[in-house]
C-alpha cells in the first residue's frame, strides 16, 4: 500500500491554550524513550535540587549507569535556562558521583546563539540539546524530538569525578596518591601497549589521570585513573566498535561502559584485573594496534 502524503502545521506549545509544559512533561514521562537518549526510565520529576529550584526530569540509563538531568522549556532557549540546566547537573553529579551525569535541555527553538555558547564549553560539560517540533496533522498532535547538540564525550582529562587533570606531575606524585597495587595495573597496561606497537610509549603523569606519550607526543588511546579510597582503576580505551567490547566484558562478568562508538570505560580492582587479564590484554593490544594504524 502506497503511503499518502499529508500536510502538517507546526504548533507552538508556548502559545497553545491547551497543550502546556505540564502536558509535555506527562507525555515524556509516559515514554521517555521519545527523547532519543536510549533505554531510560524516569527516576524523579520536579525534583528539588536547590532551595529555590526544581529539576524537571531525572532520567536513568541502567545499562550505562548514567543519569540525565533534563530541563524542559517552551519557546526559545535563553540564558537563565542554560545556567539552570548546568547548575542542576553540577549539583546532582556532586551529590551522586557514582554515576555518569549528562545535562539535557529540551526547547522548542534551540537558537544559534545558544549553540555558539555551548561550543565554548565543549569538552568541559557533557551536554545534550534537543529541539522539540510539535506538529499538527488534521485533528492530531505529534511530538518530534531532534538532537541538535551532543557534547557527551568529554576530554579525557575531564572525564573523571576527581581532579580535573591537565596539570603535569611526576611518578612520585602518583606513587604517593595511589596504592602500589593500583600503579601496577597502570604499569602492566603500558607493557601491553609496548608489546603491541613498534614505537615505544611511556606513561604520561597528569594530576587527574595517567595517559600515554610517545616521542614526547601525547597519545591517549589508553589512559588510567587510580582511585586509592575505592581500590580500583578507571581504564579508558579508545577503540573501534567499543560496544562489542563492552558486551564481551559483561559476558565475562566485568561491567563496562560505552556511551560512544569509540570509547570504552573499565573499572577494575587488582583482583578483577588478574581475573580478566586475558581480555584486558586483548582490548588494550587491539587499541594500540589500531592507534598505530596496523
Amino acid at each position: 500500500m502506497t503511503p499518502t502524503y499529508v500536510s502538517h502545521e507546526k504548533v507552538s506549545l508556548k502559545s497553545h491554550p491547551i497543550f502546556n509544559e505540564k502536558w509535555l512533561h506527562d507525555r515524556i514521562c509516559e515514554d521517555p524513550s521519545v527523547l532519543g537518549l536510549g533505554d531510560v526510565r524516569v527516576l524523579d520529576r520536579e525534583r528539588a535540587v536547590t532551595s529555590s529550584g526544581r529539576l524537571d526530569l531525572l532520567l536513568f540509563d541502567e545499562d550505562n549507569n548514567c543519569r540525565y538531568e533534563v530541563e524542559v522549556m517552551l519557546g526559545a532557549t535563553d540564558p537563565s535556562h542554560i545556567i539552570r540546566t548546568i547548575e542542576y547537573w553540577d549539583v546532582e553529579r556532586r551529590r551522586y558521583p557514582g554515576f555518569e551525569h549528562v545535562a539535557v535541555l529540551v526547547a522548542e527553538d534551540v537558537t544559534t546563539r545558544f549553540l555558539n555558547v555551548m561550543s565554548l564549553l565543549s569538552g568541559s560539560i557533557p551536554f545534550v540539546a534537543i529541539q522539540l517540533n510539535t506538529l499538527q496533522v488534521g485533528d492530531k498532535i505529534t511530538l518530534c524530538f531532534v538532537r541538535v547538540l551532543d557534547q557527551t564525550e568529554l576530554r579525557i582529562d575531564d572525564a573523571d569525578d576527581g581532579d580535573t587533570g591537565g596539570v603535569p606531575v611526576d611518578r612520585p606524585y602518583w606513587d604517593q596518591k595511589a596504592m602500589p597495587e593500583l600503579m601496577k595495573i597502570c604499569d602492566e597496561g603500558l607493557k601491553i601497549v609496548n608489546a603491541a606497537t613498534t614505537s615505544t610509549h611511556e606513561l604520561n603523569y597528569m594530576r587527574g589521570y595517567i595517559g600515554l606519550r610517545c616521542d614526547g607526543v601525547v597519545d591517549n588511546f589508553v589512559s588510567f585513573s587510580p582511585k586509592r579510597t575505592k581500590n580500583f582503576v578507571h581504564v579508558w580505551v579508545h577503540i573501534a566498535d567499543a560496544g562489542r567490547w563492552k558486551d564481551l566484558f559483561e559476558q565475562a562478568g566485568l561491567p563496562a561502559i560505552s556511551r560512544h562508538r569509540r570509547r570504552l570505560k573499565l573499572t577494575v580492582s587488582p583482583a578483577e584485573f588478574e581475573k580478566h587479564e586475558k581480555l584486558i590484554r586483548e582490548v588494550i593490544g587491539a587499541a594500540a594496534k589500531e592507534s598505530e594504524g596496523s
